[in-house]
C-alpha cells in the first residue's frame, strides 16, 4: 500500500475571521498558533494499493477466471450436461483453451461411467494452473515492496 499525508494549515485573524494565511505541506510537523489567531490543522491521509498490490490483484483475477472455468467444465461433465445448451457448450469451448495444453498427460484423458464424465485432464489443468499462479504470485512478490510503518 502506498500512504499519501498531507497537512493543511489554515490561520485567521480572530476579530474578522477571515483567512490569513494557508500552508499546505507533505510532514507531519505543524507551527505553533500565533497569538491572536486562530489556527485550523486539517491532516488527512490517503492510502492506494502500489504497484504491486494491483499486479498481484490483476494476477488473481485471471487466474480465479481460469480456475472457475475449469472447475465448472469438471462439474458440468460429472452432470453430464447436455453439450447442446448454449451456456454448456459456450463453458465447454472457452475451457478447452486452458484444459488442451493438459491433454495427453495421462494415458487416459478422461473415465465414462453412464452419462457422467470424469475428466483427467482438466483436473491436471486446474492444478497445472493453481501452481503456475503460485509461481507467478512468487515472482510478483520479489518485485513487491511495502512500506514500513
Amino acid at each position: 500500500m502506498t500512504f499519501h499525508e498531507r497537512t493543511v494549515r489554515q490561520t485567521s485573524d480572530d476579530e474578522t475571521g477571515e483567512p490569513v494565511v494557508t500552508t499546505t505541506s507533505e510532514s507531519r510537523v505543524v507551527e505553533p498558533a500565533v497569538v491572536g489567531r486562530t489556527d485550523r490543522v486539517y491532516s488527512e491521509t490517503t492510502v492506494t494499493p502500489s504497484g504491486g498490490e494491483m499486479t498481484r490483484r490483476v494476477v488473481v483475477l485471471i487466474f480465479g477466471i481460469i480456475q472457475i472455468l475449469i472447475a465448472a467444465r469438471i462439474v458440468l461433465l460429472l452432470l453430464g450436461a447436455n453439450a447442446d445448451n448454449g451456456l454448456v457448450s459456450f463453458i465447454y469451448q472457452l475451457s478447452d483453451l486452458f484444459v488442451a495444453p493438459f491433454n495427453g498427460i495421462f494415458n487416459s484423458d478422461a473415465v465414462k461411467a453412464g452419462g457422467s464424465i470424469f475428466d483427467i485432464a482438466a483436473v491436471a489443468a486446474l492444478v497445472g494452473w493453481t501452481l503456475l499462479e503460485a509461481i507467478v504470485f512468487w515472482v510478483v512478490n520479489l518485485f513487491r515492496r511495502e512500506p514500513t510503518i
